[in-house]
């Protein structure tokens, strides 16, 4: 089983590992390193598929049999050969606030340094209006973290997942609420691989893992980031649920919620958000995304530029 090597992305392929060891199976984990754990430049700036690419091309030369992603790193588009098998249930997705002396957001005074290194979270954070200066930063969760406890910032914003499957959710100050701001297309889901042709263990990695819910919402969220990306490269947040609804006929049915935002330049050099919500079956999840992008566009999306985070 082939994985990046940093804390997080350890403790995540070794959640996955410990589910097929208890199907009996035999597991060995072992660490790629990829592009973007070698640079330090703004992640907007190295490109999509920069912690995915290394770990695909490992599983295409048979030297690991099972890749475990973040799913929001995965590019958009299919990889030929690779087969999505398992989508696990999916953590808390998401942001949290870390900031000093345990202030929520709206408690950070006007002009307080907030860091992160998404270009979702900083439009995001810029339309709220409250003054805040947005700081862009790298590195693994420890080293954002200590960017606050050594006074170099008020406050990081991070992804409530990540710091869940690490064991530091009692360092948060605030779990930021989707109204405030919405979550990257698929964070807090995994997307476990393998090669297509090994249909054995993608049924084995399918039946021990996959969650049917996490995998249509995140469906959804995926296929609204495609095609705002086709016409446009906004910052993009989404957010599927699966609720329930009544039919035609009266009866209780599970259906998909999405809500999405996209950045869009307003007055004067603002940054602002449009924002919609559509609802549909859940067999419609692709369909529900590309309807929503449409009607986000149909908004104004893709009036400011820089790749979706």
């Amino acid at each position: 089983m082939g994985t990046r090597g940093s804390k997080l992305a350890l403790a995540q392929t070794g959640h996955v590992a410990d589910a097929l060891r208890a199907t009996g199976a035999e597991v060995e984990i072992v660490t790629v390193t990829t592009p973007g754990d070698k640079s330090m430049a703004p992640i907007p700036t190295i490109g999509v598929g920069v912690f995915t690419s290394a770990l695909r091309e490992a599983l295409q030369r048979n030297e690991v049999d099972v890749i475990v992603h973040s799913y929001k790193d995965l590019p958009t588009a299919p990889e030929p050969g690779i087969a999505l098998a398992a989508v696990p249930p999916r953590e808390d997705p998401r942001d949290a606030l870390i900031a000093r002396d345990g202030l929520t957001l709206g408690e950070l005074p006007p002009g307080s340094t907030v860091g992160t290194g998404s270009l979702r979270r900083t439009a995001q954070l810029h339309a709220l209006g409250l003054g805040l200066e947005i700081v862009p930063i790298r590195g693994n969760i420890d080293t954002r973290m200590r960017k606050v406890t050594d006074g170099e910032l008020d406050a990081v914003v991070l992804a409530r997942a990540g710091l869940a499957r690490v064991g530091l959710v009692g360092v948060i100050t605030e779990t930021l609420d989707p109204i405030q701001m919405l979550p990257a297309p698929a964070q807090g889901a995994l997307a476990v691989e393998c090669r297509a042709d090994d249909v054995d263990l993608e049924h084995l990695l399918t039946a021990t893992l996959d969650d049917e819910g996490t995998r249509a919402a995140v469906t959804a969220e995926r296929a609204l980031l495609a095609a705002l990306e086709a016409g446009c490269s906004s910052p993009v947040g989404a957010l599927a649920e699966i609720v329930e609804d009544l039919d035609a006929e009266g009866k209780v049915v599970e259906r998909i919620s999405l809500r999405g935002t996209a950045a869009i330049e307003g007055e004067e050099g603002a940054v602002d958000m449009v924002r919609a919500i559509a609802l549909a079956d859940k067999d419609q999840a692709a369909q529900l995304g590309k309807d929503l992008a449409a009607e986000l566009l149909d908004l104004g999306a893709g009036a400011l530029s820089g790749p979706a985070q």
